[in-house]
């Protein structure tokens, strides 16, 4: 099976940026004890601050489409639901992928 990624833009409603990263944060750690969750960010726009990326890495597309399906998720998300104006997702097969090479530390 081949590692998945979904990319998922959403832009919070105006004033509900701190909230909405403390519930995504909340949410988070629980996904992350799920099977097959292999690693999750949020990032959030640098020139715009109500709008983010939540980024995350499944072991497969049949673990991730079982959360996605799952009352689990919905009970995860749905504070983060309340906070949003928009959102759209994306799931991507990883084909491969680069590690940077190791800084030299400056002495």
């Amino acid at each position: 099976m081949t590692r998945v990624r979904t990319v998922l833009a959403m832009r919070a409603r105006p004033g509900c940026e701190e909230r909405f990263e403390a519930e995504w944060r909340a949410a988070a750690e629980e996904i992350r004890t799920l099977d097959g969750c292999l690693h999750q960010d949020l990032v959030r726009d640098a020139d715009d601050p109500r709008s983010y990326l939540i980024i995350s890495d499944w072991a497969d597309r049949d673990r991730l489409d079982a959360f996605g399906r799952s009352a689990h998720r919905d009970r995860l998300l749905r504070i983060i639901r309340e906070l949003r104006e928009s959102a759209h997702r994306n799931t991507y097969q990883v084909l491969h992928s680069v590690s940077g090479e190791p800084q030299e530390q400056s002495r």
